[in-house]
Parts: structure tokens; C-alpha cells; sequence
């Protein structure tokens, strides 16, 4: 279902302050519909396959990576790196690259992003598709710290179980403590055990064919170091913020593409944000949890972008 693989046609490293780099590259058709991809976690980086969801002929797709993630430097830092400091960096690279307005897609941690963004800089934005939504809730972070075991209980074990028992009562403090750790025999198995839950976790038929990059030190550290983060401060979000402030996307067209059987995000999210945003369409598909690979989702996505982009 995807375009062939593609190379960007430019690519570079944009400041942001004194310490932090954020890689970006473009693909496609510099002429086209310009589109922004914004990348789950926090912390998950972007992947080649990424470029092959947007029509190389109708979109100019931007892809970055997101403070400490993926090629941007620091990597694995969560100095300076909140909500906020996120959407700074994507209307800061917006600037740099002299774009007027954008459609942006996200999914996950992205889909929270792209709202946040949405709702500070609506003017900048022509249309929002978003999938798998987090709404950074004090509920979704319970959700995915205890939840998710209800539906996977060998892999909520093995995550909780790698906690003493004297600190399970708070697996996210717990955890956190040994991820910020700069000993890497403190903070590189922790690291495994998060990406290897959540991993395990994102796919309605779970399969082994990520499990092995999930646990790799390259991206197991930087996804659980500022998953965690983010979980322990609340996203940088007050509680609900992004469903209250709704009203800022006011004319905003979008669309909510939502696994029935997401266990990472449950669908009750996207149902919350379908009714405060009353210009989105909600696309409840069957038979996907929440990865974007997942058949039922990959397909409905690049329907969506289909339909969004100039003929």
C-alpha cells in the first residue's frame, strides 16, 4: 500500500538553543502540498518507511525528529524538553523553511502534538489527520502504566516485574528514577523492559518482528528516558487542556483514524475529541489495534491523505 521507498531531497540540522539540534529532511515534490509528519513517543524518532505514506508527486512531506530523538542531538536529553518547547521547534522550523500553512499528521504521542501545535498556531495549519489519539490525561498515562495489562497480562507482568516489589506502587516513579540514571547498567535495562511493553502491546496479533529493534539501545533509551519524563510531569499539559481547548480548532478540518482494539490509546480518547471537535470525522476500524502498520489503519490513513491532497 506504500509509495516506493524515496530519499529526501534536502535535509539539514536546525538550532534551537545552545545544546539542541533537531534534524528535519523533505521529501517528495517541493511544489507540493505541503505536509507534516509528526513522529510518536516522545522519543520514537522517524523511519525511512515514514517518507512512503505521502504521494511523492501531490505532497512536500517534512519529517524532524523531536528533541532527543532519533538523529537531533542530544540525543536521550530531557533538559529543555517539554510540550512546549516542541511546538516552539515546529513553528520555528516552519519559519525556516518558509512554509505558509501545513496539513499535519501525527499518531500516538504525535497525534497529542499535533494538537497542542494545532490549538497554539491554528492559523498555520490547513488539516489535521491524527490517529491512535493520546490525549495526555492523567487517565492515559494510568492507562498504559496498569491498563494495558488487563488485555496483556504476560507483558504487564514481566514490565511490572522488573520493579522490586517494595516500589510497584509506583511503577512510574520507579522507573523514571532508573531511566534519568547516567549509569548505563541502571538506565539501559530499564529502557528494554519499557520499549519492550509497549512494544509488545501495539499490535492487535502481536508479532516478533519488532521486538528486537524495540530492545535495542538506540531506540529503547531515547523512547523510554523521555516517554517517561513526559508521563511524570503530565505531558506539560493541565488536566483535559487539550479537550477544553477544542474551540481554537474552529474551522480546522480533520479526521480521527482509531483502531477499534487499540490497547496503547483505547478509543474512548478519540470519541472524547470527535465530540469537542465537531469538524473531525471519527473512522473507527475494525480489526487494528494501534500500530500504523496495522493493515485496517495503514489503509484508511492513506486514504485520508489521498482525499487532502491538491488534484
Amino acid at each position: 500500500m506504500l509509495f516506493p521507498a524515496i530519499a529526501p531531497y534536502a535535509c539539514g540540522m536546525l538550532a534551537l538553543d545552545e545544546r539542541c539540534q533537531m534534524y528535519w529532511e523533505q521529501c517528495g515534490n517541493p511544489q507540493g502540498c505541503a505536509v507534516l509528519y509528526l513522529h510518536g513517543g516522545p522519543g520514537d524518532g522517524c523511519l525511512p518507511a515514514c517518507r512512503q505514506l505521502f504521494d511523492p508527486v501531490r505532497y512536500r512531506t517534512v519529517l524532524f525528529d523531536q528533541r532527543g530523538a532519533g538523529r537531533s542531538v542530544p540525543r536521550a536529553d530531557v533538559r529543555t524538553n517539554t510540550t512546549w518547547h516542541l511546538v516552539d521547534d515546529i513553528e520555528r522550523l516552519r519559519v525556516h523553511l518558509g512554509i505558509e500553512r501545513w496539513l499535519v499528521f501525527g499518531g500516538s504521542w504525535g497525534s497529542t502534538l499535533a494538537l497542542a501545535y494545532a490549538q497554539a498556531w491554528p492559523q498555520r495549519v490547513r488539516g489535521l489527520i491524527l490517529r491512535g489519539i493520546f490525549l495526555g490525561r492523567s487517565e492515559d498515562i494510568d492507562w498504559f502504566m496498569y491498563g494495558m495489562g488487563r488485555f496483556f497480562p504476560r507483558a504487564w507482568s514481566e514490565f511490572s516485574g522488573f520493579i522490586p516489589a517494595a516500589e510497584r506502587d509506583d511503577l512510574l516513579g520507579a522507573y523514571h528514577r532508573r531511566l534519568i540514571d547516567p549509569d548505563p547498567a541502571s538506565c539501559l535495562p530499564a529502557s528494554r523492559s519499557w520499549a519492550r511493553y509497549e512494544s509488545e502491546c501495539a499490535q492487535l496479533l502481536p508479532d516478533c518482528t519488532g521486538r528486537t529493534a524495540a530492545i535495542s539501545e538506540y531506540h529503547a533509551l531515547p523512547l523510554a528516558r523521555l516517554e517517561a519524563h513526559y508521563f511524570l510531569h503530565r505531558m506539560f499539559l493541565r488536566e483535559n487542556q487539550l479537550l477544553e481547548d477544542c474551540p481554537r480548532l474552529s474551522g480546522i478540518p480533520g479526521v480521527i483514524v482509531q483502531g477499534r482494539y487499540d490497547a496503547i490509546c483505547p478509543p474512548q480518547g478519540a470519541y472524547a475529541l470527535a465530540h469537542a471537535w465537531p469538524e473531525a470525522r471519527l473512522r473507527l476500524m475494525e480489526g487494528a489495534g494501534h500500530s500504523l502498520w496495522e493493515p485496517p489503519l495503514l489503509e484508511a490513513l492513506l486514504a485520508e491523505l489521498d482525499g487532502f491532497a491538491p488534484r
